[in-house]
């Protein structure tokens, strides 16, 4: 029973914990372009630094 009394408490805590940070990343815009983000994994930055690929020629030619 007296670990009830201990739990009980600490798991409200942590449920209010997680709703205050929940409430914050809210008002902090956290949520606000969730698409965005979801497409920006797809930019392809790195390619635009590698040398140009000069054609070669097939063998036998």
């Amino acid at each position: 029973m007296t670990g009830l009394a201990f739990l009980i408490p600490v798991a409200l805590g942590m449920g209010l914990l997680g709703l205050f940070a929940f409430f914050w990343s809210l008002r902090n815009g956290q949520f606000e372009d969730l698409d965005g983000a979801a497409a920006r994994i797809l930019i392809d930055d790195e390619g635009d630094d590698l040398p140009p690929v000069l054609p070669t020629s097939a063998p036998g030619e």
